[in-house]
């Protein structure tokens, strides 16, 4: 009997439409084949989140689309357009 692990991808994006380019990115392997590790890659593992789509992972969380409060539109915060991707191994 298999038992079925999940890898996740967590990709920050520098605006929140899908093809926009990876500014930031984590990644987890639930399978144990892996040990990422955060900073351990100067390249991000895809250009765009649609790449990771077209690569076979399933989109199953996006960041919400939040306006800044008036008077902070440039303050330097979290990184806002972070998108969750998954596959199932």
């Amino acid at each position: 009997m298999t038992t079925t692990r999940q890898k996740v991808l967590v990709l920050y994006l520098a605006s929140s439409a899908l093809d926009a380019k990876v500014v930031g990115w984590s990644s987890y392997d639930g399978t144990g084949e892996t040990t990422p590790t955060t900073g351990d890659s100067d390249v991000p593992p895809y250009e765009t989140g649609l790449e990771a789509l077209k690569d076979g992972w399933r989109l199953f969380q996006a960041s919400q689309l939040l306006p800044p409060q008036p008077g902070h539109e440039y303050d330097v915060s979290f990184l806002k357009h972070e998108f969750f991707f998954e596959k199932l191994i």
